[in-house]
């Protein structure tokens, strides 16, 4: 007879939910009961769990700090491809050859599995004159996205929106069992790092000042309270008459910040 699966009753997915907010700040609406099911009954499996009831206890443990990452690591939603939302990177482009000799840092504070931190490096690589310095930051909370980012290996079915010319001169096909895989180059790898760090509470004071900040396709999973202080601590992060990218759908309406709008989702800061 075939063994019925466990099914997470609405009681155990609000505690749940309750602990992603906590957690991340990231609100998981009653519809997605279903996709935390599938995502989370992975991990009943290999902790031999009856049911999660029984998951629910554990994380609820306060022993179970690994089990509440590897729960959010689940959760987190990670889609992305290279450039994503197009006018941003072509905007980007014509402000840099506008001054090709001026260092750069960026942050790319949701880089999920890294294709728009290795987006914004091909794009800083063809703006900015030899010699220049620049460097980006990839951060997010789900660690297994961030080791796919550091791995920088790809499909090459993904390079849809890549630039054949970028593709051929940035980044390595992969042969034997890498065939259908690329990877990025070390000549754009060598001026980017990655960390894992939780947008919903207090940033290291170690992290420093950054010209342009990337938090795009992000904000519409908080609610406005929590968006305000995920944007106030970001702000804090960039320096005065720095850039703010969100994405196209994000818009940041009614929330009170230091910032005037420069182009489609995208802000400067003015203090």
């Amino acid at each position: 007879m075939e063994q019925k699966l466990p099914s997470l009753n609405e009681h155990d997915f609000n505690i749940i939910s309750h602990l992603m907010a906590d957690i991340s700040g990231i609100q998981m609406a009653a519809h997605k009961r279903a996709l935390v099911s599938g995502r989370l009954m992975k991990r009943l499996r290999i902790l031999q769990l009856d049911s999660f009831s029984d998951y629910v206890a554990l994380l609820k443990n306060p022993q179970q700090q690994e089990e509440r990452r590897i729960a959010v690591d689940l959760l987190t939603t990670n889609e992305t491809f290279f450039f994503r939302e197009k006018p941003h990177f072509d905007l980007l482009l014509k402000l840099l050859k506008q001054h090709p000799r001026r260092p750069l840092r960026l942050w790319s504070a949701a880089c999920s599995s890294g294709e728009e931190v290795y987006s914004l490096a091909m794009i800083l690589n063809e703006g900015l004159e030899k010699g220049t310095h620049w460097e980006i930051m990839g951060s997010d909370l789900c660690r297994q996205a961030l080791d796919k980012a550091k791995q920088a290996v790809y499909p090459l079915q993904r390079t849809e929106n890549l630039p054949t010319e970028w593709l051929n001169r940035y980044c390595l096909k992969g042969v034997g069992d890498m065939d259908g895989l690329f990877r990025v180059g070390p000549e754009l790898r060598q001026h980017t790092h990655f960390e894992c760090l939780n947008l919903n509470a207090p940033l290291p004071p170690t992290l420093g000042s950054f010209d342009i900040i990337f938090l795009r396709n992000m904000l519409i999973y908080f609610d406005p309270k929590t968006k305000q202080q995920i944007l106030e601590r970001i702000l804090a992060q960039l320096k005065p008459g720095g850039l703010l990218f969100v994405g196209h759908s994000e818009g940041l309406h009614g929330i009170n910040l230091p910032v005037t709008a420069y182009a489609p989702a995208v802000y400067r800061k003015t203090v």
